[in-house]
């Protein structure tokens, strides 16, 4: 993938297409030299496979679908020139939205789908967790909430979130040379 880039002022927007309806990543430079990093929503399902260009699609997974997402965005700051490794960035936000379970109907099968709920919660919480112990062990824990949605687009995703993050000069100068 190969970005088009607009920077405007402090802010730099990274995105794809003529016409895009937003941005994959926007930089804001701050004034002691580090960047700020926005990230766009992703789910673990459709929309990391075909940023990662995978094959198979993961289905209500949180556990397998967050370290895709995380994996999509640290590709998008390697191929925008930004840094190397997600472990350059500390993640200041993720904002989480958990989907509803697509499965059993919970007008067929209440307490099946309450099952789900419960299930899906304590993956949600596990994966997380999991992920910033293992992949981002050095860096702080972000702040977050989640929001439990009736619907996403994403048919398979078990949850969309997007985040804001900081590349800090003092602790990755070598991402600052050019």
């Amino acid at each position: 993938m190969s970005f088009n880039v607009k920077k405007r002022g402090k802010l730099t927007y990274y995105f794809t297409g003529d016409r895009p309806a937003l941005s994959c990543l926007v930089t804001e430079e701050l004034p002691d030299g580090d960047l700020k990093i926005y990230f766009a929503g992703l789910t673990g399902g459709y929309s990391a496979a075909a940023v990662l260009g995978r094959d198979t699609v993961i289905r209500m997974e949180p556990e397998k679908e967050v370290p895709l997402v995380f994996a999509a965005w640290e590709k998008w700051l390697q191929e925008a020139g930004i840094c190397q490794s997600l472990r350059q960035v500390d993640l200041i936000e993720v904002h989480a939205f958990g989907c509803q379970p697509k499965s059993p109907n919970p007008f067929v099968d209440p307490a099946g789908y309450a099952e789900e709920q419960k299930r899906l919660r304590a993956a949600y919480g596990r994966a997380y967790a999991a992920f910033f112990a293992e992949q981002l062990p050095d860096n702080g824990v972000p702040a977050r909430f989640t929001v439990h949605l009736v619907d996403a687009p994403d048919q398979a995703a078990s949850y969309e979130f997007y985040s804001v993050g900081m590349l800090q000069r003092a602790l990755h100068p070598e991402a600052f040379q050019s």
